[in-house]
């Protein structure tokens, strides 16, 4: 029981820790708790965790290998650039004509499930995260049995859960704050971090096309 424990709590302190840096997750659920309320935190964590329980399975089942290789990097990279920088455009565009009026659970666009899903395998680095961290948990929790990497999952979901719930619950409790200006800022502001995240994912692909071989 007390190594049960310690997975957990491990687990938990360092999800807890990686859900709590900036990235392209928490800028969607900002956006997404001031358009649909304090339930985006929670959908987010969960398309974020169906993603998440599909990879630790294909790691379980040997395919770490494949998630290291140089192409797998540079494909997630240029794929996941493209992708932000898509996302990015359509909020810079909707800019002019945002309005908290319009703009509770049922405007338009991805599903928070969805969304979660997206920003994650858009993120090279997420992948690249699980493939040697993340691995190095799973192979100590396996010692354990299945039990122990469910034990290790749980605590690093609910670790995200936690965080994303809070901040959802936040933004999405002080829309009564906000007017249209501040909202617009607010969008611009998440729309212009996807753009970081994008050059950068794409810079870092860059880098390595040079070197580019199928190892």
């Amino acid at each position: 029981m007390q190594s049960f424990l310690a997975i957990f709590v491990s687990s938990y302190i360092i999800g807890f820790s990686g859900a709590m840096m900036p990235g392209t997750l928490l800028a969607v659920t900002i956006s997404e708790s001031s358009r649909r309320g304090p339930s985006a935190g929670p959908l987010l964590v969960l398309g974020h965790a169906m993603l998440e329980l599909t990879l630790v399975t294909a790691l379980i089942l040997g395919l770490a290998p494949l998630f290291s290789r140089r192409i797998f990097f540079l494909t997630v990279s240029l794929a996941g650039g493209a992708v932000l920088l898509w996302m990015a455009y359509g909020m810079f565009r909707s800019l002019p004509g945002l309005t908290l009026a319009a703009a509770p659970a049922r405007e338009p666009g991805n599903h928070p499930v969805f969304s979660g899903i997206l920003m994650s395998v858009v993120n090279p680095y997420w992948i690249i995260w699980w493939a040697t961290i993340g691995l190095g948990y799973i192979v100590n929790a396996k010692r354990f049995g299945l039990a122990g990497v469910a034990v290790f999952f749980t605590g690093h979901i609910l670790a995200d859960l936690t965080w994303y719930s809070a901040v959802s619950f936040g933004i999405g409790k002080g829309r009564r704050f906000f007017n249209d200006t501040v909202y617009r800022i607010l969008i611009g502001v998440c729309a212009c971090a996807l753009v970081f995240f994008a050059s950068y994912f794409l810079y870092r692909a860059a880098c390595v096309l040079p070197f580019f071989n199928v190892n």
